[in-house]
């Protein structure tokens, strides 16, 4: 879980742009896309390879 310690004086939107990159860092908004929709086991083996086919290209 995610605390974001807000100081006395501290405007909320700093503290929401805080918790926000937080997220962003552990991967919490990656992980809550990708398991909004169900996809087939053959789907998300098709898009690994894909991906690692695009990083092959890349290096």
């Amino acid at each position: 879980m995610s605390l974001v310690k807000v100081r006395i004086g501290d405007s909320i939107d700093k503290a929401l742009r805080a918790l926000k990159k937080r997220l962003d860092k552990e991967g919490v908004m990656k992980s809550v896309k990708a398991h909004r929709f169900y996809s087939k086991p053959s789907i998300k083996k098709r898009a690994k390879s894909k991906a690692a086919l695009k990083y092959k290209k890349q290096r």
